[in-house]
């Protein structure tokens, strides 16, 4: 092979190697959480008490995410309605290509925020929201700057009025 095709050659390489290098990371958020009945009015999701899981609730979730920019203060909010599926868990996941610099570990997450609420429940005898019908609690599920899992604590239905007969006194 000629030295100037070898020149060329390489050139092309560092090139393409120098455009995929400068390519932005498109940050990854996900929220996720679980919806349950707590059918003796427990505050808590526990196997022993007739609590279930309740698929078909709708839940609303709203998070604000800050992006850091030298000189700039500039946010992402977005609001989404997710419904639970089988297992009585809500997911949200989706990719941010507009976001220059999301950060989602450690100190970070202090400046992102999240709340799910309760909207519906499709079960006619657990329909009335919980104590909270909304949560900012959650767990942050991941290490990587670009990658925001966040695990929202559980929100729970229950029935209008506690069963003696299920329940006890």
């Amino acid at each position: 092979m000629e030295p100037a095709t070898i020149l060329i050659l390489f050139s092309s390489f560092f090139m393409f190697m120098q455009f995929g290098a400068s390519k932005p990371i498109v940050p990854h958020i996900s929220v996720m959480g679980k919806v349950y009945c707590d059918t003796c009015l427990n505050k808590s999701f526990n196997n022993h008490s007739h609590t279930y899981l309740l698929s078909g609730a709708e839940v609303r979730i709203d998070c604000k995410f800050n992006e850091v920019i030298p000189r700039t203060d500039e946010q992402i909010s977005f609001s989404v309605n997710r419904t639970t599926n089988r297992y009585g868990v809500y997911r949200l996941d989706m990719r941010v290509p507009s976001a220059d610099g999301i950060l989602c570990a450690s100190d970070a997450a202090v400046m992102n925020k999240c709340r799910a609420t309760l909207i519906r429940s499709t079960s006619p005898s657990c329909n009335t929201p919980g104590l909270a019908a909304s949560t900012d609690e959650f767990s942050l599920t991941s290490k990587h700057d670009s990658v925001c899992i966040y695990s929202m604590f559980g929100l729970s239905f229950g029935p209008a009025k506690k069963d003696p007969a299920i329940c006890g006194k």
